[in-house]
């Protein structure tokens, strides 16, 4: 019953369809759609009831006319297939939904000063009213220092360096809470397979790794690299497995995890019988993996739901009791880390 047919054609309702159902006026058919008060409650829900019966969908842009906000917020993604970035994305779009916002999306290659400008001016000229930028980088950070913006501007994963209101996981403690965990099984030191630099949570992991070591007075060993792939932790894992003084690798997130026990395993290395692997993240498969991955559980729902809150609170002009919002980590114990090996 959602429209009328004229010939051989259908229109949409109109607000006007929706006031001659409910027998009221236009005037009262916007007041409902805007939540007005002053609206008698059997009046609005007749005008609800019309609405439901035509399937009357408002015109969004006239909407904002009137009421100056157009209900969506802008997003500025770093264009990544990776596990962090990407479900910070989701989880600021399922809490935006929820939240009853829209959200427009600008993908960047790479997160420049210029590229990030570029991007919010984009977002801004549609009429969003705040953007939230995925800074997980440093040079991504830097960028949204530079920025200029007459709307507000929210950093989501940007560790604590960002100076404007950000939201980010704490990386650290997650990293101090599996290292921790690797001593106290009698490990005598924990390896590090690092993420890339200029990446913040690599920094923000290997400095959680490091302090730990370093207060428990265990030796810090050199830390390998890798780039977040399974390829570079298995490439990693091949040099690791040539070092018969490795008992425990923390890795910097579960792909590099999942090369590095692919590496080990050929190398005929038990896990966690002579290695023990722990991760970060908590990818679906992790829970999978041979054995399956001790990690760190990240909570990205809880991440975008935070980060629109305190979006919203900037465009509200709420004050905040705190602008820099860190979201715990949780440790997923699994089979990957046991006892150290008996030498």
């Amino acid at each position: 019953m959602g429209t009328e047919t004229v010939g051989a054609e259908q229109r949409q309702p109109v607000m006007a369809d929706v006031a001659k159902l409910a027998g009221v006026s236009h005037q009262t058919v916007s007041r409902v759609l805007n939540g007005a008060p002053h609206v008698r409650p059997d009046t609005r829900e007749r005008v609800l009831a019309a609405i439901r019966e035509l399937d009357y969908r408002p015109n969004s842009a006239a909407r904002a006319l009137v009421t100056r906000r157009s209900q969506t917020l802008g997003v500025v993604s770093f264009d990544s297939t990776l596990y962090g970035p990407a479900s910070m994305l989701d989880g600021i779009e399922r809490a935006a939904r929820s939240a009853g916002y829209f959200v427009s999306v600008a993908s960047l290659r790479s997160l420049d000063s210029r590229s990030v400008q570029e991007a919010v001016d984009r977002l801004r000229d549609q009429g969003v009213e705040g953007v939230l930028v995925i800074a997980p980088q440093t040079s991504a950070v830097s960028a949204v220092a530079r920025l200029s913006s007459s709307v507000p501007v929210v950093a989501v994963g940007s560790g604590t360096q960002a100076p404007l209101p950000m939201v980010s996981v704490d990386n650290r403690s997650g990293a101090e809470a599996v290292t921790r965990n690797l001593l106290d099984l009698g490990h005598r030191t924990v390896h590090h397979l690092a993420g890339p630099a200029g990446w913040m949570e690599s920094q923000d992991r290997e400095d959680g790794w490091r302090r730990t070591l370093e207060a428990a007075g265990a030796p810090v060993p050199p830390v390998e690299s890798g780039d977040w792939s399974a390829r570079s932790g298995y490439e990693a894992g091949l040099r690791i497995a040539e070092l018969s003084e490795v008992t425990a690798v923390f890795c910097a997130n579960d792909h590099m995890a999942l090369g590095l026990l692919r590496a080990l395993h050929e190398a005929g290395r038990s896990i966690p019988g002579d290695i023990s692997v722990v991760g970060f993240d908590d990818i679906p498969e992790a829970a999978y993996f041979t054995p399956p991955l001790t990690t760190v559980r990240q909570d990205f729902g809880e991440l975008g739901r935070r980060a629109l809150e305190l979006l919203v609170e900037e465009l509200e002009g709420v004050p905040h009791a705190r602008t820099h919002v860190q979201i715990s980590s949780e440790m997923v114990l699994r089979r990957s880390a046991g006892p150290a090996p008996r030498r």
